[in-house]
C-alpha cells in the first residue's frame, strides 16, 4: 500500500478531536457527537487494510514511514508495524467507536472536550504502537497520560481528583526512569534512537539488568503488576464508564506491549535472568488479586482487580519464552480488550439507570432487562474463561505452556480458572438473578438501540475470537518466532 496508513491511524482520530473542540459550547453538542463519531469511524477504517494488506510470511516491520524530525539528535519520525503490534491499533480504534457511542446519551456536560479527548487518546495511544524511534515512543507514551488524566479528573465520580493525581503520579514515576533507559540506550548506540538499532545491541549483562529493571517500574505501572497496582482501582471507580473502558481494553496493554518492544529485545540476558522475579509477580496477581476481587462488594472494583489477574497471564506468558506462551499472552491482551471493555459497558448500563454501582443494590435484574441478562452472561462467562469465548484461547494457550515449563507454576496459572468463575459468577447471580428486592429495579428499563448495538458487536469479538482464534494468531507467528530468535531462548 502507497497510503501513509499508520499516520492516518494516528492523525485522524486526532484531527477529528481537535475539530470537535472547535464545536465548543454544550448548546453545539449534537454537531460535537456527530463529528465525533465520524473521526472514531474514520479512523477505525483506515486501520483495516491493515489487516487486510498484512503479509503474515514476512519478517520485519510493516507499512513502514521515516521522515527526519529532530536531525541533531537523530530523532526520526520512524512508525512501523509487524505481527506483534498491528492488532493494537485494530484494537485501539474500534474501541474510540464504542466509547463514542456509549457517551452518546450519558454525557451531558463539556460534550465536545469529553469526546475531543478520546479522540485525541486514540491518535496518541496508536502513535505508541506503532512508533520505531525511541524518542517519539516516549513522547506518545508521555502525551496519551494528559486526555486519560482530563477524563477521570473533569467527568469522573465524587473522588475523582485522588485517582487522577494518583494515576498520573504513578505513572509519571516509572516514566522518568524509562526516559533515562532511553538516555542511555541513545549513548550505546553511538548516537541512535533507533528502536531497531537498539535491538541488535549487545549490552553487559550488568547494563542489561539495570535497563531491565528500569523498562520493569515504567511498565509494570502500566500493566498494572504487583504490588504497584493500587492505583487501578481506585481510578477505574472514579472514572466515567468510557474512561474505564479504554483504560482496560487499551492503557494497560501499553505496559505489556513495553515489555516486548523493549525489555525481551534490548535485554534478553537480564530477562533470563530475572525471569523468576516476573514468573513470581505474575503469579501473585493471578491467585491473590483474584482473592481480592473475590471480596469486592462494587461491581467495577471488582472488574478492576479482575483485569489485574487476567494480565498477570499475560507476563506470565511472556517470561517462559516460548512460542505458545507469547502468542497465547497476546491474545489474552486481546480478549482482555473486548472482554473487560463489554463489562464495563454492561456496568455502566446499570450505573446510568441506578446510580448505584454497589452489588448489594441490585438482584432480579432479569425480570426487567432480559436482553441486558442475556448479553451480560456471555461477558461474564468470557470472563471466567468459558470454551468458545475469547476468555478461554489466552489462558489456555499461557497455561499449557505453563505446565510444559513446570508443573508447579502450570497448576498455580489454571487456579485462576476456579476464582475467576467464583467472583464472576458471584457477581452475576447476585446482580441478576434472586426475586427482586429493590423497588428501583423493577422499574428498569432494558437496553435501548443504541446499547443494543454496542454490546452486540463486543459479544460477536468476543464469539469470533472464541471460535475461530486463527484469525488473529496467524498474524503473530512469524513475529513472535523472529523475537524469540533474536532473544535466542530454547521453545517449549
Amino acid at each position: 500500500m502507497s497510503y501513509p496508513l499508520l499516520s492516518l491511524a494516528i492523525w485522524v482520530p486526532i484531527i477529528a478531536g481537535c475539530i470537535v473542540l472547535a464545536a465548543g459550547a454544550d448548546r453545539h453538542a449534537p454537531l460535537a457527537r456527530g463529528i465525533a463519531l465520524c473521526g472514531a469511524i474514520l479512523g477505525f477504517l483506515v486501520t483495516i487494510p491493515l489487516y487486510t494488506e498484512f503479509e503474515i510470511s514476512k519478517i520485519g516491520m510493516q507499512f513502514e514511514e521515516i521522515h527526519p524530525w529532530i536531525s541533531n539528535f537523530n530523532i526520526a519520525y520512524h512508525l512501523g508495524v509487524d505481527g506483534i503490534s498491528v492488532l493494537f491499533v485494530i484494537l485501539n480504534s474500534f474501541v474510540t467507536v464504542l466509547v463514542v457511542l456509549a457517551g452518546w446519551q450519558v454525557i451531558k456536560n463539556k460534550v465536545a472536550q469529553y469526546n475531543a479527548a478520546f479522540l485525541i487518546m486514540s491518535g496518541l495511544m496508536n502513535g505508541i504502537f506503532s512508533a520505531l524511534d525511541g524518542m517519539l515512543f516516549y513522547v506518545f507514551f508521555e502525551a496519551s497520560l494528559i486526555p486519560l488524566y482530563l477524563i477521570i479528573g473533569v467527568w469522573g465520580g465524587p473522588n475523582r481528583v485522588y485517582a487522577a493525581i494518583k494515576f498520573f503520579l504513578y505513572t509519571l514515576l516509572g516514566s522518568l526512569l524509562f526516559l533515562v533507559a532511553l538516555i542511555y540506550l541513545f549513548i550505546a548506540s553511538n548516537g541512535s534512537f533507533s528502536i531497531l538499532d537498539w535491538h541488535q545491541l549487545r549490552l553487559a549483562q550488568g547494563a542489561q539488568i539495570w535497563l531491565f529493571l528500569a523498562f520493569l517500574i515504567a511498565f509494570a505501572v502500566k500493566v498494572p503488576m504487583f504490588p504497584v497496582h493500587t492505583w487501578l482501582p481506585d481510578a477505574h471507580v472514579e472514572a466515567p464508564t468510557g474512561g474505564s473502558v479504554v483504560l482496560a481494553a487499551i492503557a494497560l496493554k501499553l505496559g505489556a506491549y513495553g515489555f516486548l518492544r523493549f525489555s525481551l529485545p534490548i535485554a534478553p540476558d537480564a530477562a533470563r535472568e530475572l525471569s523468576w522475579l516476573m514468573i513470581a509477580l505474575s503469579l501473585t496477581a493471578v491467585v491473590y488479586i483474584g482473592f481480592v476481587a473475590l471480596a469486592q462488594k462494587d461491581m467495577k472494583k471488582l472488574v478492576a482487580y479482575s483485569s489485574i489477574s487476567h494480565m498477570g497471564f499475560v507476563t506470565l506468558g511472556f517470561f517462559m519464552f516460548s512460542a505458545l506462551s507469547v502468542e497465547g499472552a497476546l491474545v489474552q491482551m486481546i480478549s482482555h480488550g473486548f472482554v473487560s471493555a463489554a463489562m464495563f459497558l454492561c456496568i455502566g448500563v446499570l450505573y446510568d439507570r441506578m446510580h448505584s454501582r454497589q452489588i448489594a443494590d441490585y438482584g432480579g435484574v432479569v425480570n426487567a432487562m432480559p436482553k441486558f441478562a442475556v448479553l451480560f452472561m456471555l461477558f461474564a462467562m468470557a470472563n471466567a474463561g468459558l470454551p468458545a469465548t475469547s476468555g478461554f484461547v489466552g489462558e489456555f494457550m499461557v497455561i499449557l505452556s505453563a505446565v510444559k515449563f513446570n508443573f508447579w507454576i502450570g497448576l498455580a496459572a489454571a487456579s485462576t480458572m476456579v476464582i475467576g468463575a467464583a467472583y464472576t459468577l458471584w457477581m452475576y447471580k447476585r446482580v441478576i438473578f434472586g426475586a427482586i428486592a429493590n423497588e428501583r429495579v423493577r422499574e428498569l428499563v432494558d437496553l435501548n438501540r443504541r446499547e443494543f448495538l454496542i454490546l452486540v458487536l463486543l459479544a460477536l469479538c468476543v464469539l469470533g475470537m472464541g471460535l475461530y482464534p486463527q484469525a488473529f494468531t496467524k498474524v503473530m507467528h512469524v513475529s513472535v518466532d523472529n523475537l524469540l530468535q533474536h532473544v535466542a531462548l530454547p521453545k517449549y
